[in-house]
């Protein structure tokens, strides 16, 4: 029988370093069960015990052995960076090794196709089995608690589905805080009959045994009071061993270890280290302060030290939890570990450190002792409702989620209160939505307004709640919410002037400006009147859509200005005040001002993000997809665009914010050459354009007539460019499309190539006309003389656009005036030709335009220059890679974690992501080892 040896010290995993000590109960039982094994009888292991504790190193042996006894055994495990890769902890375990499962690739492409999660399960059980008849098999999965949904879901199918087979699944879970998801997985192999291998702290005689081992001598009564303050955890106990050692802070006489020092510097423990990185910033300031106060802290401290509000810190609390690093007892917050907190305490500053324990000291005890928020009550308790009312209030502006919370609960406590029912229920829509819950906030709406039986005020409130709700989703049902809200009758001034403030709004976002011009006069009658702020500055956001349809542009973004100076004097932060925050930003974008654009898109997500507000950070997100495209950070722009789109709700109809994700979209997949995404947009367009709403309508034509373009079908496109004309000699609003600015040269080109030259002439004419009310608008006057050459086919237009745009920031733009320059010129004067297509080429590489580069090295090898291919600037030893998938992955390389490499480049972690899923398809890996592995390859040559 072949028996487990011991594994090596903590983190040396290969070999040749001190053996374990203090696990004789763990590793015979591990050695029961491989004998089991052999036998035929698999079965379920499941590890469990805190961080730094020993799991993954009883894993590693458990391997070992197997190995040495001949059974096959395959060990994988997650990264929490890792969990977009579906099925690659268990994937990689299983083919990688010297022996690996065979169908690798197969199975990999099933793991990342949608829909085929049933044949996935299929054909990797009926791999397993046919793999089992040859043998016992042992497969190992660490770090559950970060193994994505496939993963998990098929663990706990295929063990339960194999039981009667020769398989030991031997799993590695962090005790404490999982995900659900998580502690789902482990309800059901619990149920199914998984042993429990709990690992504990070392007892003292190991620690004396490993101490002894580590330093070569026998600890003497010092340094062994030093070491028991790691707690028996191995891996505390290693990195304080390894500090006392590299310090010289011990000295061997006689064989005995003594201390050289009467008392030890704060230690630097390179496993705390890297749990604090690990963690977001917010969690990690929390971390870092309770370090410096040095004893059990209250989250009102916290919140008093960071200067933010209590439940601003819910979400960083929970994460410095889920790490292990802080636990809580009673009504406080300690370290897991006294030598954890002091290794925290470390990397601080000393005179920060000294700084926040002084403060610390100095707050009294009344302003971290704030009254609980109340959560109780009975029913029709009126004293309790107004308190839920009033926490909910003020937790509104920085923790949306807790006050739905709170105003849920008293929306509970007036089920058989019917007068204050209804205000509560208004008060609770908006908080609803902004925690990203549409659908439940449009229900209790619809329903309460179904119900009947509510006075004017009331149901005006109501109506008023509903339209702003649905002014995010869709402008038919926003509009006639506020109508009938404003219609109704003795209802106080101010909230009349609000819901015919936002009727006018809705029209005007809608693409109807005539009938918000028909409403506005009694709308801006009634706000003079009720003198109410917040609807005087609705108000003058729809002046300044009125205005952008009338193409003054000055004025309509100085009306934009005034509007979102006036909101913030009220106290409304810009970033929730949606949708009328969100015009200023498209205005910006539209005009040409990007970086402008993207400065308050950056903001507007940062801040919404920050205040917990899901649905506005999500709108944000696309009007940032938007500026990035605008920008010709294509790349970019597509991570925020999809992710915007995986944030989709119950409701993803015709507004502005879901419309700008359409166009950004389809124009990164037209410029990307993306056929699939090209697809999807499409499907997306024909259901928008059923909506009803002018610009919804407006849109999803356009979108339509480019992608038959795209597609190869001009005929078809200039059928779908029947409703685009006729916006464009209507002079409609031109707020996503149809016509931004830079899609009229697109036009001109699309009608050219399906023969209707004259269709395209009403398009160039409007937007000569708007360049010439407009003349501060440089873009204006770029696009309409880009217009104007392609559709006189006149050089001198064209050269005009070329020297234009250099002072935009459009550069797919100007690289798209530059080449039409350069295939004008090819035609009879081909040496002038090159410089013209040269510059194109390098503007099209650097956004990621790959379909434009690969036109313009065919119009270039037709004049006679072969230009050596560099896709989106990547570097020559890495031509699969676009420059930013390439920023991402050497980062990665070097060890980076996602969040560490979003901060390092100033982008999102779910950008970054992105990046790296991409990276992984070209690069046909799965793991981030594999990509430093290739990283090192390539980078040095080989």
């Amino acid at each position: 029988m072949n028996r487990l040896t011991t594994w090596p010290f903590p983190e040396d995993v290969e070999g040749g370093g001190t053996p374990v000590r203090g696990r004789e109960k763990e590793l015979a039982f591990v050695e029961a069960r491989l004998d089991a094994l052999a036998r035929g009888a698999g079965g379920i292991v499941l590890v469990e015990g805190p961080a730094g504790i020993g799991r993954s190193r009883l894993l590693v042996e458990a391997s070992a052995a197997a190995e040495r006894r001949g059974t096959r055994a395959f060990r994988g495990g997650a990264d929490p960076d890792e969990q977009f890769v579906p099925l690659s902890p268990l994937l990689d375990g299983l083919f990688a090794g010297e022996e690996p499962l065979a169908g690798a690739d197969r199975l990999r492409d099933l793991a990342a196709t949608p829909g085929q999660r049933f044949w996935l399960l299929q054909e990797l059980g009926d791999r397993l089995r046919e793999a089992a008849r040859s043998g016992p098999l042992l497969i190992v999965l660490d770090d559950l608690q970060w193994c994505d949904e496939l993963t998990l879901l098929t663990f706990h199918t295929l063990a339960a589905a194999l039981a009667p087979h020769p398989i030991l699944w031997l799993v590695a879970v962090r005790r404490g805080s999982v995900p659900p998801r998580v502690r789902t997985t482990l309800d059901r192999i619990r149920q199914a009959g998984a042993h429990d291998l709990v690992l504990g702290p070392l007892g003292d005689a190991a620690v004396a045994r490993i101490a002894e081992d580590a330093l070569g001598a026998v600890p003497d009564s010092g340094v062994l009071r030093v070491v028991r303050r790691a707690e028996g955890v191995p891996q505390l106990l290693k990195d304080l061993l390894d500090a006392i050692r590299d310090e010289g802070l011990v000295t061997i006489e006689n064989g005995t270890a003594r201390l050289s020092a009467g008392s030890l510097p704060l230690p630097r423990l390179p496993s705390v280290a890297g749990r604090l990185t690990r963690l977001p910033a917010p969690a990690r300031e929390l971390v870092e302060t309770a370090a410096a106060v040095g004893r059990p802290v209250t989250v009102d401290l916290l919140a008093e030290l960071l200067g933010r509000s209590p439940a601003a810190l819910i979400g960083a609390v929970q994460e410095s939890l889920d790490s292990g690093l802080l636990v809580e007892r009673d009504d406080r917050l300690e370290f897991r570990h006294e030598l954890v907190r002091e290794a925290v305490e470390a990397g601080l500053p000393p005179t920060l450190r000294a700084t926040l324990r002084g403060h610390a000291a100095e707050v009294p005890p009344a302003r971290t002792a704030r009254a609980p928020v109340p959560v109780g009550g009975r029913l029709g308790d009126r004293t309790a409702v107004e308190r839920l009312r009033a926490a909910a209030a003020d937790l509104a502006a920085t923790a949306p989620g807790a006050a739905a919370e709170l105003s849920l609960r008293a929306l509970e406590l007036t089920m058989e209160d019917p007068a204050q029912r209804p205000r509560v229920i208004a008060e609770t829509l908006p908080l609803l939505w902004q925690m990203g819950q549409p659908a439940q906030a449009h229900d209790l709406g619809t329903s309460a307004l179904a119900a009947g039986g509510l006075g004017p005020d009331d149901e005006a409130r109501i109506r008023l709640a509903m339209a702003r709700l649905a002014s995010h989703f869709d402008f038919a049902e926003a509009v006639r919410q506020a109508r009938a809200g404003a219609a109704l009758p003795g209802i106080p001034a101010a909230l009349r002037a609000r819901l015919l403030a936002l009727l006018c709004l809705g029209l005007s976002l809608a693409g109807d400006p005539e009938g918000a011009e028909q409403t506005a006069a009694e709308a801006r009658e009634a706000t003079d009147a009720a003198r109410d702020g917040i609807a005087q500055a609705t108000m003058m956001v729809v002046d300044s859509a009125l205005c952008f349809y009338r193409m003054d542009w000055n004025e309509a973004l100085r009306r934009a200005s005034r509007a979102a100076a006036l909101a913030a004097g009220l106290g409304i932060t810009p970033s929730v005040w949606i949708p009328e925050a969100l015009w200023q930003c498209l205005l910006l974008t539209v005009a040409g001002r990007t970086a402008e654009a993207l400065a308050l898109a950056e903001a507007g997500v940062h801040d919404t993000r920050h205040r917990g507000r899901a649905a506005a950070a999500r709108m944000w997100l696309m009007h940032r997809a938007r500026a990035l495209l605008d920008a010709g950070r294509l790349a970019e722009a597509r991570a925020d665009a999809e992710a915007a789109a995986d944030m989709r709700g119950a409701f993803d109809g015709g507004d502005l914010a879901e419309l700008m994700l359409l166009y950004t979209l389809t124009r990164v997949a037209i410029h990307t050459d993306d056929r699939e995404a090209a697809q999807r947009c499409a499907a997306q367009a024909r259901r928008v354009r059923g909506t009803g709403a002018p610009l919804a309508r407006s849109v999803s034509a356009w979108m339509l007539v480019q992608l038959a373009d795209f597609d190869g079908r001009p005929d078809r496109a200039l059928a779908e460019l029947h409703e685009v004309l006729a916006a464009l000699a209507e002079e409609r609003p031109a707020l996503v499309s149809p016509v931004d600015p830079m899609d009229t040269p697109a036009l001109v080109r699309m009608a050219l190539r399906a023969g209707a030259s004259d269709r395209a002439a009403p398009a160039v004419e409007v937007a000569e006309r708007r360049a010439a009310r407009n003349p501060d608008f440089t873009i204006l006057a770029a696009s309409a003389a880009h217009a104007r050459g392609l559709l006189d086919n006149d050089l001198a237009h064209l050269r005009h656009a070329a020297r234009l745009y250099e002072g935009c920031s459009r550069p797919i733009a100007r690289a798209s005036a530059l080449e039409d320059v350069g295939r004008k010129l090819a035609t009879t004067r081909r040496p002038e030709a090159v410089p013209y297509l040269d510059k194109a080429l390098v503007l099209y590489g650097q956004a990621g335009a790959e379909r434009h580069v690969a036109r313009v090295r065919r119009r270039l090898r037709a004049a006679g220059v072969r230009r050596r291919p560099s896709p989106a600037g990547s570097a020559k030893e890495w031509p699969e890679l676009t420059a930013s998938e390439l920023r991402v992955a050497r980062l990665v390389a070097q060890g980076l974690t996602n969040p560490q490499v979003a901060a390092e480049l100033s982008v999102s972690p779910h950008t970054v992501g992105s990046h790296l899923r991409r990276a992984y398809t070209k690069l046909d890996i799965a793991s981030r080892a594999e990509l430093a592995r290739l990283v090192e390859r390539r980078d040095s040559g080989e």
